[in-house]
């Protein structure tokens, strides 16, 4: 009977027989692609293969105890009238904020303390940068320190931009480093080194932190990087490292490329799959922590961005702020 229906269709509607046989091939293929391991849309998968799913490579850390912190403090910023830093640092340390530094004396500094040289101190990195900055404004800092500080190059320089787009030089280079000698051999990490955005008259981007790195008494560079965490109005918001209690160590797990997160709010937020357990898993490249350790290994994309996930590390719980 069916076999009559369809041959009476066919004859008044040779669409329909096209349509079908369309739709025959459109599944076929997926089916092959997916045999082969190209990625197929969701509902073309079976059950089976879903529970196949291979799981989600684990990225290897490192946990090591980060003394700096650095943040953009408030009021205005620019060139001409500066702009404020808010340190935070678990031992005496010096801040020294290099003015108008130029692009390829930062990467040979940072080059150097990799192969050969080991930019601990203040002075060393002076040496290194080789007055390749146009002013160098420097803070000593106590551990109880948790001060605003200002810094502008003086107005006797007449600096008011770096030039037009793309430029050599980056407005501000703040570096962080222990002041005592036994601190540096207490902590792994021995200097932080920030690039700042500053609003200047030919570029009025609003100042920002462009890029961080952590230099290591072994010689290693790691770039911070921040998480993306569910906030409470279900978004997603970004988190920085900050020490929960002022004489307690930020806590960094380090790879490659270092990762941040903190001890907040955001921590306790249940994982948007099952939304019963804690998310403790960070999902790579995307960045997004937004599962947990039984969820993670059901999806091959992000659930918030769609992002191909190739890897994952995990959240360890603890009082102090993880990396």
């Amino acid at each position: 009977m069916a076999a009559v229906f369809l041959v009476t269709l066919y004859e008044y509607s040779p669409l329909f027989y096209i349509s079908v046989v369309s739709l025959c091939f459109v599944v076929t293929a997926a089916m092959v692609l997916g045999w082969f391991g190209f990625d197929v849309p969701v509902i073309l998968r079976s059950s089976d293969e879903t529970e196949s799913l291979l799981p989600t490579p684990e990225k290897k850390m490192v946990q090591m105890t980060n003394p700096f912190i650095l943040e953009m403090g408030s009021g205005p910023a620019s060139v001409a009238d500066g702009v404020s830093l808010m340190p935070c640092c678990l031992e005496p340390c010096v801040l020294s904020c290099f003015w108008g530094c130029e692009v390829s004396a930062l990467q040979a500094v940072l080059q150097a303390h990799q192969h050969h040289a080991r930019l601990s101190t203040p002075h060393c990195l002076q040496e290194a940068m080789q007055l390749r900055y146009h002013h160098c404004h420097s803070f000593h800092l106590g551990s109880e320190d948790r001060e605003e500080h200002r810094t502008q190059i003086p107005a006797d320089q007449g600096i008011t931009d770096f030039g037009p787009l793309p430029r050599e030089r980056y407005p501000l280079v703040a570096v962080l480093t222990l002041a005592e000698p036994e601190a540096r051999n207490t902590y792994n990490i021995v200097a932080s080194i920030t690039v700042i955005h500053v609003p200047d008259d030919k570029y009025s981007l609003s100042a920002r932190v462009l890029f961080q790195y952590l230099l290591t008494s072994q010689g290693n560079m790691f770039e911070l990087k921040p998480l993306f965490m569910s906030a409470d109005s279900g978004g997603v918001s970004e988190q920085r490292a900050q020490p929960s209690e002022p004489n307690e160590a930020s806590r960094v797990e380090l790879s490659p490329v270092a990762e941040e997160a903190c001890q907040s709010e955001g921590r306790g937020k249940d994982c948007v799959v099952c939304q019963n357990a804690a998310v403790n898993k960070v999902l790579l490249p995307c960045r997004h922590a937004c599962v947990c350790d039984s969820c993670v290994s059901h999806f091959q994309h992000c659930p918030m961005c769609r992002a191909f996930v190739q890897e994952s590390f995990t959240l360890t719980q603890g009082p102090a702020a993880e990396q």
